[in-house]
């Protein structure tokens, strides 16, 4: 087993680094207060190849491993959630599922602008009644003619005001459950599309986030997603994925926690020397310092698995679970270690406290994802 990156990995971590210290970390406090990050921010990401990773060249995407993918999620992660949030589903919940299962004219259409930021997608799968049920979904698409006319609505929809496109998940059919469910790929800007942004968000106040209401919205039959009912299938897949992405998010926001301890402790002093001497604060520290390690290297794991083609799914439901219980933590323990400090939000801690702790809820929550690893371990396939 080798660890060490490659020169072309290393190189684009490097380089993620350097973005989220130029153009993201100055301002992710402003952007917090303000609940709204500055849009320039997604030409910027697509100008340096972070919306296209993995995406096959042709296409207009940069191409490299998921890796590299995961290791720029968790620079962005360090630098501000509600950006790594956006990236995540745009191109994590998106267009790599547009990649995986899309006809060709729909990968000609939507890939090159959703991988050059010149267009954002958002994923439309929770609705207000049905969040880890994702099977029993009621938005319904009903066929006419040569189109469907879609009702329904979704809720806590990253990017969904922001976006040009929505990939949509709505019922096709009487088959119960995940059966009836299709994917479609539905344009914004469609009639009968409404969307109202939430706020008061506890975290990711930044993030772009909204309820989709949709009233007879008339989308043609080459905008489904691969076949008809199939697209729980779709989703799940994408979820899959999409949860090392989340798992990287939460590394970083545990390394950015770890970083902002170890720089207060040795600053700050009490009782004649900084507190960095004081055992009980080291042990906060290391704390978090083990966790940092090991949520990383379940995260690599998952990559590593993508990348060579392995089943991976059990795998980045353990990462997922461990890493953002594991962010809660260590934003927590780094607060504690700024005290009264901690508290305010001239300093980082607090914010990356609030933002951790929606990563225990969305894309399958804490609980969701030991259901799915205990059927994993003892072959049990229902509730």
């Amino acid at each position: 087993m080798n660890l060490e990156l490659s020169e072309e990995q290393a190189a684009a971590r490097r380089l993620a680094e350097d973005f989220v210290d130029r153009e993201i970390a100055p301002h992710a406090a402003a952007w917090d207060r303000a609940e709204r990050v500055d849009r320039g921010i997604v030409k910027r990401l697509g100008e340096v190849g972070f919306l296209g990773l993995t995406v096959p060249e042709e296409y207009g995407g940069s191409g490299g491993d998921h890796l590299t993918y995961a290791l720029v999620t968790e620079e962005l992660g360090r630098g501000d959630s509600a950006v790594r949030g956006i990236v995540s589903v745009s191109l994590g919940l998106v267009a790599k599922t547009v990649a995986a299962w899309g006809s060709e004219e729909q990968k000609r259409r939507w890939l090159p602008p959703l991988t050059s930021g010149e267009a954002i997608g958002c994923f439309g799968l929770t609705e207000p009644g049905t969040g880890s049920d994702a099977g029993n979904l009621t938005t319904r698409a009903v066929r006419d003619g040569d189109s469907y006319v879609v009702d329904g609505s979704k809720m806590f929809i990253t990017n969904g005001t922001w976006a040009d496109v929505v990939l949509l998940f709505a019922r096709t059919g009487d088959a119960p459950g995940h059966k009836g469910v299709s994917a479609f790929l539905v344009p914004t800007d469609t009639p009968g599309l409404e969307r109202r942004e939430i706020h008061g968000k506890l975290g990711l106040r930044g993030q772009a986030t909204a309820e989709l209401v949709l009233q007879d919205v008339r989308v043609p039959a080459d905008a489904l997603l691969a076949p008809e009912g199939k697209g729980f299938s779709v989703a799940m897949s994408a979820l899959a994925k999409g949860r090392m992405s989340v798992a990287a998010g939460c590394v970083g926001i545990a390394q950015a926690a770890l970083d902002a301890a170890v720089g207060y402790a040795t600053e700050r002093e009490q009782f004649g020397r900084t507190i960095a001497h004081h055992q009980l604060v080291q042990e906060l520290i290391t704390d978090i310092a083990v966790d940092v390690d090991a949520a990383r290297l379940l995260t690599w794991r998952v990559a590593d698995l993508i990348d060579r083609g392995e089943p991976f799914a059990t795998e980045a439901s353990k990462a997922k679970l461990f890493a953002s219980e594991a962010a809660v933590r260590a934003a927590n323990s780094a607060l504690q270690v700024f005290g009264g400090y901690g508290y305010i939000d001239e300093y980082p801690v607090g914010k990356l406290l609030r933002d951790a702790r929606v990563m225990t809820l969305y894309e399958g929550t804490s609980q969701i994802q030991k259901l799915l690893i205990g059927r994993a371990l003892t072959g049990v396939s229902a509730f």
